[in-house]
């Protein structure tokens, strides 16, 4: 498959998961890490988010489980809490699927999530 099919394809598939956000995100490395930016586009949405398998809910749910327990990812977290909402999962979906995470990381990682929800929540009523 040639490069530029995975990356026309990797920023279809981010449009539709994180939309707007997604543009921040691209637009933040454009200056400093481009070549992040292409990964993330051709790799991370252009490969893997694209494959057959798995509906984007359950992609958004494992990307906010992954990021809760590797803690002090607020910024990603906020982004893929964003692209849980965008691609149909419900404010309570996302919380639950913190909650399920409390006996394997703890209450301060999922503490700091349902923050981040929080805000995400707040943000996204405007």
């Amino acid at each position: 498959m040639k490069e530029n099919e995975r990356l026309r394809r990797g920023r279809e598939k981010l449009q539709e998961v994180d939309a707007k956000a997604a543009d921040q995100v691209m637009d933040s490395l454009a200056d400093v890490a481009p070549d992040i930016a292409t990964y993330i586009e051709e790799f991370a949405f252009g490969d893997i988010y694209s494959r057959a398998g798995l509906s984007l809910q359950q992609r958004e749910m494992i990307t906010v489980t992954s990021l809760l327990t590797q803690g002090d990812t607020a910024a990603q977290l906020e982004v893929h809490i964003n692209g849980c909402l965008n691609v149909g999962l419900t404010e309570n979906e996302v919380i639950e699927t913190f909650i399920q995470c409390l006996p394997y990381v703890g209450f301060p990682k999922v503490l700091n999530a349902v923050s981040v929800a929080k805000r995400v929540f707040a943000m996204r009523e405007f």
